[in-house]
């Protein structure tokens, strides 16, 4: 049984670890980030495969956490797709650090490595580790020259930006 548990905690704890040179953010205001986000690229995942127009609204819940409500359009099945969830601080409130969790107890990371601290207008968010990459704006479409900026931040963490989907918002 004992052994059990421990492969359990390590599964679990391992969904929400931080890869490797990735740093969250630090003086994070969760009051600014709140709100809808506009998903401007991300890499492929079975769970958003096929989906444009996708947002991600974040929204206080009542027991201090954060509900993340994702939507996005599939063009095949001609309906919109949605997925509620919640997520939680891990190193405290300051740090663009949470875990979230759409289905039960099982928790993974959700990394905000990069933001427009002034304004809150762009952001990079990761994962557990680098197979998971968002590039997220509060509007639809985000400047040419930003975009390239943050594609080679993320890049020289060692994601594969080759990779990224450029989500269709039309």
């Amino acid at each position: 049984m004992r052994k059990i548990l421990i492969v359990l905690f390590l599964f679990l704890t391992g969904c929400i670890g931080i890869p490797e040179n990735v740093k969250p953010v630090d003086n994070f205001r969760l009051d600014n980030y709140l709100g809808k986000w506009y998903e401007i690229a991300r890499l492929d995942h079975s769970f958003e495969r096929g989906l444009s127009s996708v947002t991600a609204d974040y929204s206080l819940r009542g027991d201090s956490g954060v509900r993340v409500l994702n939507r996005g359009w599939s063009e095949k099945e001609r309906s919109w797709k949605e997925a509620e969830g919640k997520a939680y601080f891990v190193q405290g409130t300051d740090r663009g650090y949470l875990k979230v969790s759409f289905f039960g107890p099982f928790y993974g990371s959700y990394i905000i490595f990069e933001l427009d601290h002034e304004h809150y207008q762009y952001s990079l968010v990761c994962g557990p580790d680098k197979s998971y990459l968002w590039i997220l704006a509060r509007t639809p479409e985000m400047k040419k020259d930003l975009q390239d900026i943050l594609i080679a931040k993320a890049a020289a963490l060692g994601f594969d930006t080759g990779g990224l989907i450029f989500v269709d918002h039309h």
